[in-house]
């Protein structure tokens, strides 16, 4: 990660445990990291409107809770990247669990009866939050939150694969552009961690407009909450097949995919 820099702003010194790469209050005297803050917009508004049109459509609510879960973490991380303070930290970090274990609890409880509360998978992820919640307060090791949040990611990647591999096929498509465009994402953190010396040198000699575009934890989140997003459809997708709706993917001004269920089962 990047040293804690000299240059203050509104928010006065940093006391988060993490400073990502990109320069402190450069861009505005107002947010810490500019870019890091304003891409979370892809986590917060389109995650609204999909939790909008599932309440509409009568859906289950845990899948609104799911597109809402997303749209939390995205208000989380914008506040942490524009303070850079511990609380505002926890703010992004917890709510990353908290709502994998709702994408986790979708997908894995997706082949019940309908409006059917599993109450065991429940009680584990739970159990699950609220272990991480106490050991992170007390061990403040990004590592540690890193690894639990890899883990839950691992048990969506793993059953997502089952289901397009074995149940619905047709899915796939989806399924692997979820996660090639998460993966790709995963890909821009790292290169943000392991070459932030090499990506500072290069932004003192390009345009700012140029230079923004090497901001990659930025695009950490633009690809994150674009898979993280199409991983919901895919998760509903699922969900509305087996009760035998009729989904259909529709695309908001020709560009942004959701999804809107006829209102007539079939047969």
């Amino acid at each position: 990660m990047a040293p804690h820099m000299d240059r203050l702003g509104y928010w006065g010194r940093v006391t988060s445990t993490i400073d990502w790469c990109e320069e402190n209050y450069v861009v505005s005297f107002y947010i810490a990291e500019f870019w890091n803050t304003v891409s979370n917009l892809i986590m917060i508004l389109p995650p609204i409107y999909g939790a909008i049109q599932t309440f509409r459509d009568g859906l289950e609510f845990r899948y609104v809770c799911s597109f809402l879960g997303l749209s939390v973490v995205g208000v989380g991380s914008w506040c942490f990247h524009m303070t850079l303070q511990y609380k505002m930290q926890l703010m992004d970090e917890l709510p990353m669990i908290y709502s994998t274990c709702v994408f986790v609890y979708c997908l894995y409880e997706c082949f019940k009866q309908q409006n059917k509360i599993g109450f065991i998978p429940i009680a584990l992820l739970l159990f699950f939050s609220v272990s991480v919640t106490l050991v992170y307060l007390q061990w403040k090791e990004p590592v540690f939150h890193q690894v639990m949040y890899g883990t839950l990611v691992a048990c969506l990647v793993i059953r997502s694969i089952y289901i397009v591999t074995w149940v619905y096929p047709w899915l796939r498509p989806l399924c692997y552009t979820s996660l090639g465009i998460f993966m790709l994402g995963f890909f821009f953190w790292n290169m943000d961690n392991f070459y932030c010396g090499t990506l500072r040198n290069a932004r003192y000699n390009l345009p700012p407009v140029v230079g923004a575009v090497t901001q990659f934890h930025a695009w950490w989140h633009i690809l994150t909450g674009l898979g993280s997003y199409l991983h919901i459809l895919l998760s509903l997708q699922i969900r509305t097949t087996y009760l035998k709706y009729r989904p259909k993917v529709k695309f908001l001004c020709g560009v942004w995919p959701t999804l809107h269920i006829e209102p007539q089962k079939t047969s």
